[in-house]
């Protein structure tokens, strides 16, 4: 898509990372958004070598100021938005009764109220492009358990939040979707691991070969192979698909 802009945030790691080296096939320009310059420095390195242009913006998008920078600086290097992706958003794995008011504010304020400002605010230059949207989500969102009620109960707000943005794209012309990945093989996935052993006396080594085997699946998601379904997502041939919760997990979740 020549001439076509995308703005993927939590670009600095991990499925963020892979989405925006991936997306560098089809879009001339990506504006790659995280907290950690460096790492987004990595990552503008792949982009570029895999042909396109970048924007490096380092920003918490958990501040209410940020997102409409990140669309301002946007326009003025590149003139338009095809694309929002918004992946950034860690939130805590803590047991219900533990997690604190401010671990569960800033969980919210950057996965879910850090997607909306930008969305809303990337809103005008995504109608006029007529444009994609995906919000990332997971499959927790499913099924809400107590060792990580924050992770669910953000990841279905998020998908919540989707379905409401992609009503107001159908008379926009702007498509949204939500994307629910299982258990990938991440740098989170790897901390979460060694918080998760201890826990079942076990070595990390140990929980990470038995964690598959818990979760009912044959084996990690790779952040390559979810990128590839953003990509999708925000490809000519998904034009049709708006207001979709899609689930990639290896078969983790059961039920129909």
């Amino acid at each position: 898509m020549s001439n076509s802009v995308a703005i993927v945030t939590g670009a600095s790691q991990g499925i963020g990372q892979a989405t925006a080296v991936r997306l560098a096939r089809d879009f001339s320009a990506l504006v790659l958004v995280a907290r950690s310059r460096a790492n987004l420095e990595e990552t503008a390195k792949a982009v570029e070598a895999a042909g396109a242009r970048t924007l490096v913006l380092d920003g918490d998008l958990a501040l209410p100021s940020v997102a409409q920078a990140v669309v301002d600086q946007t326009l003025q290097a590149f003139g338009r938005i095809d694309a929002l992706l918004n992946i950034a958003g860690a939130v805590p794995q803590i047991d219900l009764f533990e997690m604190t008011d401010e671990q569960w504010e800033n969980g919210l304020a950057l996965k879910l109220h850090g997607a909306r400002r930008l969305t809303i605010a990337a809103w005008p230059a995504l109608k006029a492009a007529r444009g994609s949207v995906v919000l990332m989500s997971g499959n927790s969102a499913l099924f809400p358990k107590a060792p990580y009620a924050a992770v669910g109960t953000i990841n279905a707000a998020i998908v919540a939040l989707a379905k409401a943005f992609s009503d107001r794209g159908i008379a926009d012309g702007v498509q949204v979707n939500s994307v629910l990945p299982g258990p990938v093989m991440t740098g989170r996935r790897r901390s979460y691991l060694q918080h998760w052993a201890p826990l079942h006396a076990m070595t990390v080594e140990e929980a990470t070969a038995n964690f598959p085997k818990e979760a009912g699946i044959a084996r990690y998601g790779e952040p390559e192979e979810i990128a590839e379904l953003m990509a999708f997502l925000v490809s000519p041939g998904a034009r049709w698909m708006t207001g979709s919760t899609l689930r990639m997990d290896g078969g983790e979740v059961k039920s129909i």
